[in-house]
């Protein structure tokens, strides 16, 4: 079974040269890394997990291409699992796609069947599900961006999972029951973890700039229930801090003791508006 892209058109282009030239400018922007990765043959193996923005790439992209410049100059892993915000709300709570292959405009990844099949054992919650993938762009956005480094070197399978919101109290259950599931099923591969969030929505760029410094001192610290408890405290409109949280967890499992912040900017600076912005932020988690 095909995943097909639902937001191909919209958040990205969907004609495979024009994507592969605006994925490329994403890491030359002036708010990109400003470079292409190196993609080594052989991985390094230090990048652990990422943290990924997911909005069009107008807007998003160069924060995104901060977080895979890293793992493209550390190489690309066997595994990549995906962790994204359920926005539509359907489908399971914990949902890990049932499908063979997701397409994109650049042609399809495999979904490795072997690495999900495990993580549904390992974990109380996660069971196979189709349905909360079908409306949902957080993970697709990711795509072209791995794709884009397939291209410059290596091959990578994903692991694609979406989470619906759970109260605070919950996410710190699910973040360490999901989390150690994760790490459990991709022990001694060559495996990366990707959460997928935007940050602060719809406040101003000092509010959200303020707010999302919180958020990010948390994720560096590598601390996913301090995480959690910020983001509740300070109403922090972040729709992927479980993901964030999950990837923390299992992370830290799989070896992970520091977290570099590669950049943190908003919509404001790319359009000028700075009354209602979303905050865009990439991290790398590292052993």
């Amino acid at each position: 079974m095909t995943r097909s892209p639902i937001v191909a058109g919209m958040f990205y282009d969907a004609r495979s040269d024009s994507l592969l030239a605006d994925v490329s400018n994403c890491f030359l922007s002036p708010l990109g890394p400003g470079e292409l990765p190196a993609c080594p043959e052989d991985r390094m193996g230090r990048v652990v997990g990422l943290v990924c923005p997911h909005a069009g790439y107008v807007y998003s992209g160069p924060a995104a291409a901060w977080s895979y410049k890293a793992l493209g100059d550390d190489g690309l892993p066997d595994v990549a699992v995906l962790i994204g915000p359920n926005h539509s709300g359907v489908g399971a709570a914990v949902s890990v796609a049932d499908h063979d292959e997701w397409a994109t405009p650049l042609g399809v990844m495999k979904v490795d069947r072997e690495t999900a099949m495990a993580v549904v054992t390992k974990s109380a919650y996660a069971q196979f599900d189709t349905l909360a993938h079908s409306r949902e762009h957080s993970i697709e956005v990711q795509l072209p961006f791995l794709q884009f480094l397939e291209q410059r070197g290596g091959r990578t399978s994903i692991v694609p999972i979406a989470l619906k919101w759970f109260r605070p109290e919950d996410a710190k259950v699910l973040a360490k029951d999901l989390g150690s599931a994760i790490a459990g099923a991709v022990a001694g591969r060559s495996a990366v973890v990707i959460a997928s969030t935007d940050f602060t929505h719809y406040e101003s760029a000092e509010s959200a700039r303020s707010k999302d410094s919180k958020a990010l001192e948390r994720i560096s610290a590598l601390d996913a229930d301090g995480l959690i408890d910020v983001v509740d405290a300070d109403s922090i409109s972040m729709c992927g801090v479980m993901c964030a949280a999950v990837a923390i967890q299992a992370c830290r499992e799989l070896g992970a003791t520091r977290c570099e912040k590669l950049a943190y900017y908003t919509s404001g600076d790319v359009t000028g508006d700075m009354g209602e912005v979303v905050g865009y932020g990439a991290a790398a988690m590292l052993r």
